[in-house]
């Protein structure tokens, strides 16, 4: 079973930028799609960003279309979300997961843009 570890969080004027990293543990994570998530307070758990096995197939909410940009490393067991023009809205914890959210939610990376 893979587990995963997300980093790179902070507090954040709006306008700034943050790049985090997710971390699986195992030897399949390059066999999985995978995606970033994020839940604001008092709100579900949303979509943020996708990317499939070979990193070729992507997909971004609306919401951080042309912000934000996914990618993996499988050599690495690595994924990212470089977040750039980030906005108070953005405000949220942030998690990594497969596309399916079949692996047990970490603790997740909070995420605060200030105004």
């Amino acid at each position: 079973q893979v587990q995963l570890v997300e980093s790179g969080g902070g507090l954040v004027q709006a306008g700034g930028s943050l790049r985090l990293s997710c971390v699986a543990s195992g030897r399949t994570f390059s066999r999985y799609d995978m995606g970033w998530f994020r839940q604001a307070p008092g709100k579900e758990r949303e979509t943020v960003a996708t990317i499939s096995r070979s990193g070729g197939r992507l997909y971004y909410a609306d919401s951080v279309k042309g912000r934000f940009t996914i990618s993996r490393d499988n050599a690495k067991n690595m994924m990212y979300l470089q977040m750039n023009s980030l906005k108070p809205e953005d405000t949220a914890v942030y998690y990594c997961n497969t596309e399916q959210r079949t692996v047990i939610w970490g603790q997740g990376t909070q995420v605060t843009v200030s105004s």
